[in-house]
């Protein structure tokens, strides 16, 4: 399953990073308008939205009109000690951000923590996902320990570019699936999750 992923992975982030920048930007903008529109987020006080990082789908779009919004926004940040993500307030994109860990910006140490019972809307990075919901990410495990923590109400939604899709994404028993993965092109409503 290991070399599945890495195969998937390698050819994936290749693509992804091949992108010319307008279409990227076109795709970012048309996959934030239709994460907006989600009653889910609509209803949402509490959000939690991963930081774009490299060739990443521009969440920050998504970020901007959730603080727009009044939304309390919660990002992660890398805990190298116990490899975990700690979450953060940002009020503001342009001061709240700094490079960290692998330079994947995240909020500054002056960031406040957000309780992780208080998300209701979680934004989950990725490099490819498959319509039943599962989810490729790079590596790290992150993801996998923070998702169970997280309130089980609160939906779990992707945001990726439409050739992120992949007919069919290897998975672990660890693995979580998503509820909504949503491109350019369509929002998928997934499998309901099991755990």
């Amino acid at each position: 399953m290991r070399d599945a992923k890495r195969t998937i992975r390698e050819r994936v982030l290749a693509a992804r990073d091949a992108l010319p920048p307008q279409q990227r930007e076109a795709a970012s903008a048309k996959i934030a308008e239709r994460l907006i529109a989600l009653p889910s987020f609509l209803a949402a006080d509490t959000v939690f939205v991963t930081i774009p990082f490299r060739n990443e789908w521009d969440s920050r779009l998504l970020a901007q009109r959730a603080l727009a919004m009044g939304k309390t926004l919660a990002s992660p940040r890398v805990d190298l000690q116990t490899r975990m993500l700690s979450l953060h307030r940002i009020c503001d994109l342009s001061i709240d951000l700094a490079p960290g860990y692998r330079d994947i910006p995240e909020p500054t140490m002056l960031c406040p923590p957000v309780a992780i019972g208080a998300i209701e809307w979680v934004l989950v990075p990725g490099v490819a996902f498959d319509i039943n919901g599962r989810r490729l990410g790079y590596g790290g495990g992150y993801y996998d320990r923070l998702l169970p923590l997280l309130p089980r109400a609160a939906p779990r939604i992707a945001g990726a570019f439409e050739m992120q899709l992949v007919p069919q994404v290897p998975a672990a028993p660890h693995d979580l699936s998503m509820d909504f993965v949503v491109t350019e092109a369509r929002v998928i409503e997934c499998a309901p999750r099991a755990s």
